[in-house]
């Protein structure tokens, strides 16, 4: 008897995020399903420690990245941003960020 093929589950696209935590600050991370990492943030206890005291985490900015290393690499470097310039960053995508809220749901 042959073994039938396993289906790979399909990929999701690894994405780096930024949300602002209600004292204002902002918490950058990655994460391949960004509607379950900002549940996590915001109800769950496997939120990052960070915004766990600072809840509600809302979503201000969001980019895709290749893979997970690349999503890494850009987190770091978005982390490492003044804060004029993290703030700069999200007013430039500010459009785009409208139309990413209105469609979050189908991520």
């Amino acid at each position: 008897m042959v073994p039938l093929p396993q289906k790979k589950a399909p990929q999701r696209q690894w994405r780096v995020y930024i949300v602002l935590c209600a004292d204002n600050t902002l918490y950058t991370g990655i994460t391949n399903d960004l509607p379950r990492r900002l549940a996590e943030h915001n109800d769950g206890p496997r939120g990052a420690k960070y915004t766990r005291s600072r809840r509600p985490a809302r979503l201000v900015y969001c980019e895709e990245a290749a893979d997970r290393a690349a999503a890494a690499k850009r987190e770091y470097q978005i982390k490492h941003l003044a804060l004029a310039d993290k703030t700069a960053l999200i007013t430039a995508a500010g459009a785009s960020m409208n139309e990413y809220v209105i469609h979050a749901g189908e991520i």
